[in-house]
């Protein structure tokens, strides 16, 4: 860098002074270079807002149908154990994502913390509570891929709640 500066330096000295001063002061084309810097930026900066965006609602949707599959088992003991109808509920509230998975399970815990089989017989001394669970999940691939940034999300979403008694 500083042979780099000497050399110019050099060159200029051997210049007439008037041709110095031109050169210089010459602004000529820094607009030019400021605006193309400028307008590099902020388009990079818009599109990985956009991208950013688009991840996101792509992750809300995944979470959205795991909440919708819950909503429908959580309705009656019966819908909880309708695995199929409950995975059908979650995959059909996200049309936007392709290749949206779900999977549905049930399972039972003792109101006293105890642990259960979903059998009668389990919670002798406190009450059965039954829980429907939706896991669902979707790969992702970007709108516009960039070097530094991996050419697929993998988006998951997880519900679990309380089944109507």
């Amino acid at each position: 860098m500083k042979d780099t500066i000497m050399k110019i330096s050099r060159i200029l000295r051997k210049l007439p002074i008037g041709v110095r001063r031109f050169v210089l002061r010459d602004q000529r084309g820094n607009a030019m270079v400021e605006l193309a810097l400028g307008v590099t930026l902020c388009s990079t900066l818009i599109v990985g807002a956009a991208e950013f965006g688009w991840l996101a609602y792509q992750s809300i949707e995944v979470s959205n149908a795991a909440r919708a599959g819950v909503q429908y088992g959580a309705q009656s003991r019966t819908d909880a154990a309708a695995t199929a109808n409950v995975q059908t509920a979650a995959t059909q509230d996200a049309p936007d994502v392709s290749g949206i998975t779900a999977t549905a399970s049930h399972f039972c815990q003792c109101s006293n913390g105890g642990t259960s089989t979903c059998a009668v017989t389990d919670c002798s001394t406190s009450r059965i509570i039954y829980y429907v669970q939706v896991n669902t999940s979707a790969t992702v691939k970007p709108l516009v891929t960039l070097p530094l940034l991996p050419k697929s999300y993998a988006l998951i979403g997880k519900a679990i709640m309380r089944v109507e008694q």
